[in-house]
């Protein structure tokens, strides 16, 4: 991509309260930052006279736990417990553990997800020193620092959120000129400004990483006091914000960009559902309500498409693949799983934070400041080779050349199947051929939205490196940037932001991992009260002992070579199928199927069907290429 020509300006206004800047180079989660990792499960005990053992939870250890009588630390026949593998199996020696926690009884409320918060160590309270320090920060903005700041007050600025979203971090303004322009701004809460460098508070969020959402609660980075008061941009209410604002031309090019330190106040407090509905233009009631700022919310639709399609022709993958929404009642218990359902109001957000993190990041790149990246390489060519061989079946294809893949290649087969019966298997394809993003200290551009400048500035109150990325903001803001970033303390900064990428790309992981663990536990509890029912579903994956399938509320399960009927299966995995000895029957990834619910098991976090044969005749199904 080729560097556009524009001006970058940031402003600033004297700021009269210095403050000095504290390193946290010290501190370190005593555990996790030095790279040691003890093994701990959670499972339930199971009580024998002169010993017990216990059976794990999910699929981190396939067998049970031998604990000793005196390593059960008084656990109860049937009760959740954390253990810590002290020895690993062998021929002669089961896996043995000792108990390190009295969980709770497995029928208690809330011990599911509580187990799940136990197993993968996140954190439950926040320590005494940081909520003392919560406690001295004001509900209010400081007064004496408005003078310091650039003030939208008087601007049209709304947050436009899910429903019972409560941590609203993000804010937009827009304006459209008579040519055809716009002028864009993203407002985000300036959480640096109550997380000093070096604080407890600091140290805890950094710890944390990032928050944590566990379908009916939040583990958050920062305490409710920040994270729901004096950060969240709350309609009617007065916040510290950094700013940008930028000029976009009709083709959703950014022409000119300006940074500040900001004071907002904003206007309304939409959701998605508002807004689709005034894009909509049906609900009287709804156009009624927002009358005023209709113009505006019509303006956002446009920009949006105008960004949406310049993406796109630029490579941008554009991987239409629904998450999963699962309601449930007020005991935990899992009432209806379903797709979660989102619309262009989604997108509008989607695309506006897109554009200012794109901005940020190419901001601080031609500065050469310390900075964290959002980082997406290349995929391995490997890989790339192997969804080849599957897309052959469905007439489509990804060109290498000179050992390179761009993402335009994918963007076009994107294209191709949009509104095709492929569509969503091979957006799931693409996605798992794909590269995990991270973050790191050096730009290196993100494939999957073909940009060559990336970063995450949008979210502080729950992601530490746009926290990091908004301290480095404020020196460069600062009227004596030059006194502050002397080279004594770039190199400090280019350190923490090598040791803070690291640690965040650490605990994204731990964060998605736990999430899926609750989703998948909450889907298999889901279906333990469906079993026998028949549902259709597509094959969603091949393997070498069965195939799996998704049922269209996105629950996924494993059917087993011996709940496929009668016949022996053989894998071919070149072409990721399975074909019949007897019949020759062939499965494909991506064929509909009726199964039957068979077993489901919440402790296991696993659900299995049973193939069943829907053929009136013993037909033989697909021939197999010779």
């Amino acid at each position: 991509m080729k560097r556009r020509n524009k001006k970058v300006k940031f402003y600033s206004h004297k700021n009269k309260n210095k403050k000095r800047v504290v390193s946290h180079e010290k501190k370190m989660a005593p555990k996790e930052m030095n790279g040691e990792e003890r093994k701990v499960i959670v499972g339930t005990f199971e009580k024998s006279r002169n010993f017990g053992f216990v059976v794990p939870d999910g699929k981190k250890v396939d067998t049970d736990i031998f604990i000793s009588k005196k390593n059960t630390a008084g656990a109860r026949n049937g009760q959740k417990v954390l253990v810590e593998i002290t020895k690993s199996a062998t021929k002669d020696r089961k896996t043995e553990g000792k108990i390190l926690e009295v969980i709770g009884n497995q029928d208690d409320l809330g011990i599911d997800m509580l187990c799940i918060i136990k197993e993968f160590e996140l954190p439950e309270e926040f320590p005494k020193e940081v909520k003392k320090e919560v406690s001295r920060i004001q509900p209010k903005v400081d007064k004496k620092d408005i003078p310091n700041r650039k003030d939208f007050r008087d601007f049209d600025i709304f947050t436009i959120d899910g429903e019972d979203a409560k941590d609203l971090d993000d804010a937009i303004s827009i304006k459209k000129h008579e040519d055809g322009t716009f002028t864009l701004g993203v407002h985000i809460a300036d959480v640096s400004y109550y997380v000093p460098e070096g604080s407890a508070l600091d140290k805890e969020a950094l710890l944390r990483g990032t928050s944590v959402y566990m379908l009916d609660r939040v583990i958050p980075m920062l305490p409710f006091e920040l994270s729901n008061g004096i950060c969240s941009l709350n309609a009617g209410e007065d916040r510290f914000t950094i700013s940008i604002i930028m000029e976009i031309d009709k083709n959703g090019k950014v022409t000119k960009s300006r940074i500040y330190k900001g004071l907002i106040r904003v206007t309304e407090r939409m959701s998605y559902t508002s807004v689709q509905a005034i894009l909509d233009g049906k609900d009287k009631a709804v156009l009624k309500r927002y009358e005023p700022y209709v113009d505006d919310f019509k303006n956002m639709e446009q920009l949006a498409h105008i960004l949406k399609k310049r993406r796109i022709s630029e490579g941008y993958l554009n991987l239409d693949l629904p998450e999963t929404k699962i309601l449930l009642d007020e005991k935990g218990k899992p009432i209806e799983i379903k797709p979660y359902e989102t619309s262009f109001a989604n997108e509008i957000i989607e695309q506006f934070m897109l554009t200012a993190n794109e901005e940020i990041a190419e901001t601080f790149c031609q500065y050469h400041a310390p900075f964290i990246y959002r980082v997406h390489e290349m995929p391995d060519l490997e890989k790339v080779e192997e969804l080849n061989k599957t897309l052959y079946d469905f007439g489509y294809h990804i060109a290498v050349q000179d050992d390179k893949v761009t993402p335009l290649e994918f963007a076009k087969i994107l294209q191709e199947i949009k509104g095709k019966n492929e569509e969503k298997l091979i957006s799931k394809l693409i996605l798992r051929t794909l590269r995990l993003a991270k973050y790191e200290p050096e730009n290196k551009g993100h494939f999957g939205i073909a940009s060559q400048y990336y970063c995450h500035f949008t979210s502080p109150i729950r992601r530490y490196p746009d926290l990091f990325i908004h301290r480095i903001i404020s020196k460069y803001l600062a009227r004596n940037a030059k006194e502050i970033l002397t080279p004594k303390a770039l190199n400090k900064y280019r350190k923490q932001a090598e040791r803070d990428a690291e640690r965040s790309s650490q605990r994204e992981r731990l964060a998605q991992n736990a999430e899926r663990e609750a989703q998948n536990m909450k889907m298999a509890e889901y279906m333990e009260d469906h079993i026998g029912e028949q549902y259709e579903a597509v094959v969603s994956s091949i393997t070498s002992f069965g195939m799996f399938v998704e049922l269209p509320n996105t629950i996924e399960g494993l059917i087993r070579f011996e709940n496929m009927g009668e016949d022996y299966y053989d894998y071919d995995e070149d072409h990721h199928q399975l074909i019949g000895k007897k019949t020759k029957r062939v499965f494909h990834i991506g064929d509909k199927v009726t199964v039957k619910a068979i077993e489901a098991s919440k402790n296991l976090r696993r659900v299995s069907f049973e193939w069943i044969n829907t053929e009136k005749t013993s037909q033989k199904g697909k021939k197999v290429n010779p």
